[in-house]
């Protein structure tokens, strides 16, 4: 792979996993836009390790008050603001894990992996994002997080795990229904992110292992440093644009790209 597609790879990745835009869509895209072989499994795990530091790093209070929790949490105690938070993300996740592994092992996950269906689900889960938007309230905060609104989101996220839904996106769409504030809705929805890349990459992570030698290894330094810096960089600038703006300009894009990918898919 070349250096100039592999930093193509990483920037994409880091600018578009926390954007409600889509990345597993756009990653899909790229080698069937550009004519290239697909990436592979070694650059996809490394990009999105990337990806999972730049949100860890940008919410890093929230972070290590959960890392704490989970110490009480596994003494069966949620009497704490960071053990409930470990025990929300943890409930969040299962619905997403479970399906996930399901989709890999059937090998359904592959199956969805075209031009037709990212072009659908980029336009309907686009114009999804704008009505929640604007049907949802702006009353409550992340503060505010319940065990039946994480099970919501949870719900709501294993949607994502079709190509070009964008995990993001459906999990701020399902927020904003349930009254966050933009910001907050943006803030649950990248912690979600956590565990979730943390065990897409655990679950790729295995096959990577046995199979990823130096020349491997070393693209996959460079892919992660790369999606860490643009993953950073876009959720600093989301969650600041958040203060003032909707979610209309992501909508936007996603319409257009879902329209042309269609008029392609369909020539």
């Amino acid at each position: 792979m070349s250096l100039l597609y592999l930093l193509m790879v990483a920037v994409l990745q880091g600018v578009t996993e926390f954007l409600p835009i889509s990345s597993s869509g756009h990653l899909i895209l790229l080698p069937l836009l550009t004519g290239h072989a697909d990436q592979g499994q070694v650059i996809d795990v490394a990009v999105h390790i990337g990806t999972l530091f730049a949100v860890i790093v940008y919410f890093w209070r929230d972070v290590a008050g959960g890392f704490v929790g989970m110490g009480r949490l596994v003494r069966g105690k949620i009497d704490t603001e960071g053990s409930q938070l470990a025990f929300l993300l943890i409930m969040a996740t299962i619905p997403v894990v479970v399906v996930g592994l399901v989709l890999h092992m059937t090998g359904l996950d592959d199956a969805m992996r075209s031009i037709k269906v990212i072009g659908w689900t980029m336009l309907l889960f686009g114009v999804f994002l704008y009505w929640s938007d604007q049907k949802g309230e702006t009353a409550r905060e992340a503060k505010d997080w319940t065990l039946r609104d994480a099970i919501v989101m949870g719900l709501w996220q294993v949607v994502a795990l079709i190509p070009g839904t964008s995990r993001s996106g459906i999990t701020i769409s399902g927020a904003r229904l349930l009254g966050y504030k933009r910001q907050d809705a943006a803030k649950l929805s990248m912690l979600m992110s956590i565990p979730t890349i943390a065990a897409s990459g655990i679950l790729l992570g295995a096959d990577v292992v046995r199979t990823a030698d130096a020349a491997a290894a070393r693209d996959g330094a460079i892919g992660a440093t790369f999606s860490f810096i643009s993953a950073l960089l876009a959720l600093t600038l989301m969650m600041r644009m958040l203060r003032s703006v909707s979610f209309t300009p992501f909508v936007i894009y996603r319409i257009i790209l879902g329209v042309i990918l269609l008029a392609i898919a369909y020539s």
